[in-house]
């Protein structure tokens, strides 16, 4: 599972300029660990560095207890969390890492943003992830 380090800041840029709305992203492995995390310029992060960590791994937790469903509902695409104050995505990217996205709270169209901004770059840069068996996001 290496992984250049510097291909991982240039994605997670490219991830947060995909749109405006995009307040924070992470890159986890398979373990629910924090391999890069950017933020919006000049925005106060809501969660700090440590409870980002814990979420990840509780995010990646969760996705791999879902998995057991996916022989009868098909492969993740994405999963979305809507908070008051935020909106948390989540998408694998491979079976060894997961893109993790909070998005404003008041986006309405997230599923456009997910679907035609932020997979489609996924789908472009996912060769630099590894071998791994590669999530069909179709």
């Amino acid at each position: 599972m290496n992984i250049d380090y510097e291909f991982l800041y240039a994605f997670s840029k490219d991830i947060l300029n995909l749109d405006r709305t995009i307040r924070w992203m992470g890159i986890a492995n398979n373990f629910g660990v924090l391999l890069n995390v950017e933020h919006r310029e000049g925005l106060i992060p809501v969660l700090t560095e440590e409870e980002n960590e814990e979420y990840a791994s509780n995010t990646i937790t969760r996705h791999k207890t879902r998995k057991k469903f996916e022989s009868k509902i098909g492969k993740l695409i994405y999963a979305l969390a809507k908070y008051q104050k935020l909106n948390r995505v989540t998408i694998p990217i491979n079976e060894n890492y997961f893109l993790l996205i909070a998005l404003d709270a008041e986006v309405k169209d997230f599923d456009s943003i997910i679907m035609e901004k932020i997979i489609p770059l996924i789908k472009k840069e996912k060769h630099n992830f590894g071998n791994s068996h590669t999530i069909d996001h179709e």
